[in-house]
């Protein structure tokens, strides 16, 4: 028997006890008798493979099977549902903006600051093209054992990006046998149907275990209207034109307009898409002590979003139209203005409709070698690639509907309905087609071990190469279409790296933790980072830990390279100038951008109080300079008009309230603090499992603006309090029952206030036998309604934060032979 075949005989009952515990639980330390001849495990966090599971970092461990008794079908949705999630995300209910995206935000300190691995490696970004942030759609939940979620900064371990925290999913391995597993879902409302299927294969193979699998699942759609609690929308694009912000009276003259337009019963409530997955896993001992693993991961993904028909604002030369049009708008001395504005809402070319196809390919290929001195050695290569194609139809070319309305005023300006004929005709309407991917390879080697005392260590370097582009439609890129102009974005950079560890027991209760990394990029030079961490066991099943780390964010390629973008964001102007509260943002980009760096500390709690009752509690700070962001458009226009002129000058506003330059530029003035507690507590009793998992934001500060306890449409929601409550109660060998809440407390906006939010969800599984299993539930039970935001992002809410979509029956299962 060869020596790793040997340890992995050797099974970490800690490892079992504690996730068996529960199935979402904070790593909890549990003492064993012998722990020297418990294998050494990969712990989320750290090179050095450790007998225990307790380091001095918070971990939380999400398992398949609590994914499978509550019906999440996709890691986005898992992840939101975690008390440390906060700010801003992308998922299934995120319509506008979106390119059917899907992203993790940990403390809300932003999606681009929380790092994704996929088995310990970096995925590559993934999206719509020159993204900074992974599309956790391309991760089939299928093929997840299960999802660590470390909630501390890591940029000493990982490097970049790991400043709020990683999210680390672990995949099936070893894996026997034959599971063929479908799944389905369908609002009390008869609408949102989804469903899919998965087939996962494993079996020994070419001296190893391989493991194959493929998974399809499709997402329905949800109108926005279906649902009571959206209000009708209110836009002054009309279907039937305005001119000078009065409309067609259907005699050949203007009258005020009175009316306005309900974009809601076109604008989708849960985007839809459809996903197919093909992944395989091969791990094989190809000498006594040297071990391969192969990783491939294929994902297809097509998605859509629906929104009404463009609104289309056209500044007209009054000289070029027709008096009998333009005479009701000369001033009293009978002077005409020399431009007028023209606002239609294109409802005869038809509602918006956004596609997005995107292929996301990872491979990755690794040898380790385990030596007689209980160290070994490591090297790897990662290839990633995300393609894309998206589109926009029933797009509005603005140049065109200039010339047609010079043309043809008399139809133009009748408000009557026109033809999609004749619109066409006219090149009027056409479907924008855009293009981007993104594109990662890494090479990386390390040597890890622990030495006669005890002592563990882990050195190692790496080399990685970015890149990413995204190229809009011609006629955007022209500024001919009535959406916001866009210029192309496309970039690489490479950087090197070299990292150290180390893991010190100085006395038997007292152990110190250290690590330091230097990463040299090709943009701006070179960034060292470095943790110092320490744990102390006071008894068996009392202990203390505490983690001091610096970190480091390095811009991104579209925050690098990418060219101005038009932005139409929910803002309030104070002047009320502007007819509706979307209002375009030109957003900026600078080559000569340096790293964010980032300070962090958390100390904590490990206690396992009696047999089957344990609890954790950490305090967690963040402090992030330098941070590469926008200053607060609202804020900066709130002073300008209070006449505040550096203000104005800083977005390109005028004091008396002209917005049309108003632009947002990316620079390292940003900053963040952020603060709160985490409390975790464990109880096990007979049948009963039970785990409540809460944080409590202390503060939330970003650029001088405090946002614990607030909402908004632009930032998300930061909720003081988030909890989650989990009863799992195993009535009988086969059959089990899962009740979760989730609680949100209120929060504040702007004049307004929502009130508690507490979700409850049920389900229960049964095995009817040794291979087949059925699981059935609802989410939702009791159909709670989204609070309302009025400066909300979509639906007059934050559809990130509350739940659009309603009560939702789900039935999945699963047969393995």
């Amino acid at each position: 028997m060869s020596l790793r075949t040997a340890r992995k005989n050797i099974v970490n009952r800690a490892v079992m006890i504690a996730l068996a515990a529960t199935s979402v639980t904070s790593v909890q330390a549990v003492a064993e008798e012998g722990a020297e001849e418990v294998e050494r495990i990969a712990v989320t966090g750290s090179r050095i493979n450790r007998t225990d599971i307790e380091s001095a970092s918070p971990v939380t461990v999400i398992s398949s099977d609590f994914i499978t008794k509550s019906g999440f079908t996709s890691v986005q949705e898992i992840l939101s549902m975690q008390p440390a999630a906060a700010g801003m995300s992308l998922g299934s209910t995120s319509n506008n903006g979106s390119g059917g995206s899907a992203t993790v935000n940990l403390r809300g300190m932003g999606v681009q600051r929380t790092l994704v691995l996929l088995n310990g490696r970096r995925m590559v970004a993934s999206g719509t093209g020159a993204d900074s942030s992974v599309d956790l759609n391309t991760i089939p939940v299928s093929m997840i054992q299960t999802i660590e979620i470390l909630k501390d900064g890591a940029s000493a371990v990982y490097g970049s990006d790991a400043i709020a925290g990683v999210v680390n999913i672990i995949t099936k391995k070893d894996f026997q046998g034959t599971e063929i597993t479908a799944d389905g879902s369908i609002t009390d409302k008869g609408d949102g149907e989804s469903g899919g299927f998965s087939l996962l294969h494993g079996r020994d193979f070419a001296g190893g275990n391989l493991v194959v699998g493929a998974q399809y699942s499709n997402r329905g759609e949800i109108i926005q209207s279906d649902r009571d609690f959206v209000p009708a929308g209110e836009s002054s694009f009309v279907p039937g034109g305005s001119l000078g912000g009065m409309v067609p009276d259907g005699e050949g003259g203007f009258v005020p307009r009175e009316e306005s337009y309900d974009y809601t019963d076109d604008s989708y409530a849960q985007t839809p898409n459809e996903l197919l997955s093909l992944f395989t896993n091969f791990n094989s001992e190809i000498a006594d002590d040297t071990e391969l693993s192969v990783e491939f991961m294929y994902t297809r993904r097509e998605s859509n979003q629906q929104m009404a028909p463009q609104p289309a604002s056209i500044d007209l030369d009054t000289s070029l139209l027709d008096d009998n049009y333009t005479d009701q708008f000369k001033d009293e001395n009978g002077v005409l203005p020399e431009e007028l504005e023209y606002r239609r809402r294109m409802t005869d070319a038809g509602p918006r409709i956004y596609g997005q196809e995107t292929d996301t390919y990872r491979a990755s290929v690794g040898l380790t070698g385990y030596l007689s001195n209980d160290s070994q050695w490591d090297m790897s290569a990662t290839y990633g690639r995300n393609d894309s194609k998206d589109s926009v139809g029933n797009s509005i070319h603005a140049g065109n509907m200039e010339k047609s309305i010079y043309n043809h005023q008399d139809d133009w300006f009748s408000g009557d309905p026109m033809s999609n004929d004749f619109l066409a005709s006219e090149g009027v309407m056409y479907t924008e087609q855009n293009e981007g991917g993104n594109e990662q390879f890494i090479l990386a080697a390390g040597y890890s071990g622990v030495n006669e005392h005890d002592i563990g260590y882990a050195v190692g370097v790496e080399s990685r190469f970015e890149s990413g582009y995204y190229t809009p439609d011609l006629i955007t890129q022209a500024g001919e279409s009535t959406a916001a102009q866009q210029d192309p974005t496309e970039g690489n950079y490479s950087v090197q790296s070299i990292y150290g560890e180390i893991s010190v027991p100085v006395t038997d209760s007292f152990t110190v933790e250290a690590a330091t990394r230097y990463d040299n990029y090709s943009t701006f030079g070179g960034a060292a980072t470095w943790k110092l961490g320490a744990t102390y066991s006071i008894t068996d099943g009392l202990m203390f830990r505490a983690v001091a780390a610096t970190g480091f964010r390095a811009p991104s390629v579209s925050e690098l390279y990418g060219g101005n973008s038009g932005s139409f964001d929910y803002l309030t102007d104070p002047w009320d100038n502007e007819q509706d509260s979307q209002i375009l943002v030109n957003y900026t980009s600078d080559a000569d951008l340096k790293p964010e760096e980032s300070e962090s500390f958390t100390a904590g709690v490990v206690w396992e109080i009696t047999e089957g009752l344990s609890t954790t509690m950490d305090y967690w700070q963040f402090d992030i300079t330098n941070a590469i962001s926008r200053v607060n458009v609202q804020n900066e226009m709130n002073k300008c008009f209070g006449d505040d002129l550096v203000a104005c000058d800083t977005i390109g506003i005028t004091p008396g309230g002209d917005l049309s330059e108003m632009t947002s530029t990316l620079t390292n003035i940003g900053q963040q603090n952020t603060s709160g507690i985490d409390w975790n507590v464990s109880y096990t009793a007979g049948m009963f499992k039970v785990m409540f998992d809460t944080t409590y934001l202390l503060e939330f500060e970003e650029d001088g603006i405090s946002y614990e306890g607030t909402i908004g449409g632009n930032m998300g929601g930061y909720s003081q309090l988030k909890s989650n409550l989990t009863v799992s109660a195993d009535l009988t060998e086969d059959v089990n029952l899962l009740y979760t809440a989730n609680y949100i407390q209120g929060m504040d906006g702007d004049g307004y206030t929502t009130d508690d939010v507490i979700y409850h969800n049920v389900s229960a599984a049964y095995h009817i036998n040794d291979a087949w299993q059925v699981t059935g539930g609802i989410k939702n039970l009791f159909d709670t309604e989204p609070e309302e935001v009025p400066d909300g992002n979509d639906m007059n809410t934050v559809p990130n934060i509350y739940d659009v979509v309603g009560r939702t029956f789900f039935v999945n299962t699963s047969y393995k032979f």
